[in-house]
């Protein structure tokens, strides 16, 4: 997988690494899972502390175990592993969690990094690949699926991991005009757009932008994208946003 700065391929070990990254697997598939301990046991700066199958066991050994890096299956079901990643970050604050997917949804990806997320990678990646990303999700770095790098996704899935890690400020109360104007720019429209469709001024539609990005605290329309998809993550098909 790809860091969100490019995580370099050879993430350093601090030569033996005396401390070991102890690795907590979460995958329901019994001969992956132990597939996945066997070879993350042969890595010398690893050591796989647990592997469990579902929520309940694997919330039981992070509170027993403290790892440094949880992997965690993307796909467990009826949303199970969105809240599951939620519930891991509740219960070990600190721990950092690494989800496993095949082709991850974008949405699913931005909705994973508000709940906690760290890292993403293949479930088919190189084993060279693997093990770097879990090394840089550890050492602090954030990795998002290469089909997103370098994408307008990208940039929002960063700002979406910066805003889960700012203070949380107070409710802030918008007119509906505001909050339909919110909405339409995490749509990709423009402020020529955003009139169109509202029925009203091109300057009314940008006098509203700025009292948004006064009310928010905020300083571009990404941002206000980042924002919207921060409260809600977006059901339909990507878009471009106009500046």
């Amino acid at each position: 997988m790809t860091a969100m700065s490019h995580a370099r391929s050879g993430a350093k070990s601090d030569g033996a690494m005396s401390k070991k990254i102890l690795v907590l697997v979460i995958e329901d598939n019994r001969l992956l899972r132990d597939g996945l301990v066997t070879m993350l046991e042969a890595q010398p700066d690893f050591k796989v502390v647990g592997a469990a199958e579902g929520a309940a066991s694997a919330l039981q050994r992070i509170h027993e175990h403290k790892p440094h890096v949880v992997l965690v299956d993307a796909a467990l079901g009826k949303h199970r592993s969105h809240r599951l990643v939620e519930s891991l970050k509740e219960s070990a604050p600190n721990a950092r969690l690494v989800m496993m997917d095949l082709l991850p949804e974008e949405e699913d990806v931005i909705d994973f990094i508000k709940r906690g997320a760290n890292g993403f990678i293949a479930k088919d990646a190189s084993l060279e690949d693997f093990i770097n990303t879990i090394r840089h999700v550890a050492q602090g770095g954030e990795v998002v699926p290469p089909s997103l790098t370098g994408t307008l996704l990208s940039h929002i899935a960063k700002q979406a991991s910066a805003l889960r890690g700012s203070p949380m400020m107070a409710p802030v109360r918008m007119t509906k005009r505001e909050q339909q104007i919110t909405d339409l720019i995490a749509e990709g429209l423009s402020n020529k757009e955003i009139a169109q469709r509202l029925n009203i001024a091109t300057y009314t539609v940008k006098s509203h932008v700025h009292n948004i990005l006064e009310k928010l605290a905020l300083h571009s329309r990404l941002q206000i994208a980042a924002h919207a998809h921060k409260k809600a993550p977006p059901k339909g098909d990507r878009r471009k946003f106009a500046r």
